[in-house]
């Protein structure tokens, strides 16, 4: 990925990365912890991981013989801040397109009716 927004949003894309981000919200957990729930290979889980380590969304520890995953926020920060630009375009439209409906229901002489 050229940018880590990309990489973050590709990162995202999956459901079982999401939802092992979602536990790792929780705390920190390892490999055979976050594998539990899924009834995929660990080798698969392994991958899932690699590409959130990738992307910067996790980090590993080492505690003796285990690796205890955590969650790394800083590139979910990046991405509420990029989505909270379109979220302010998005509420303004509908801030209009509700002005709109009210004008429409008043029967404003100065809107065209269909």
């Amino acid at each position: 990925m050229s940018d880590s927004l990309s990489a973050t949003l590709s990162a995202l894309a999956d459901p079982t990365r999401r939802a092992i981000l979602a536990r790792l919200a929780q705390g920190e957990a390892s490999v055979n912890e976050l594998s539990a729930p899924f009834s995929i290979s660990q080798p698969a889980i392994s991958k899932h991981l690699k590409v959130l380590e990738q992307a910067g969304l996790i980090s590993r520890g080492r505690i003796a013989q285990s690796r205890p995953c955590r969650l790394e926020a800083a590139p979910l920060r990046d991405l509420a801040g990029w989505v909270e630009t379109y979220r302010r375009f998005w509420e303004g439209s509908f801030d209009r397109l509700d002005a709109y409906l009210k004008d429409l229901q008043k029967g404003n002489p100065d809107e065209p009716r269909n």
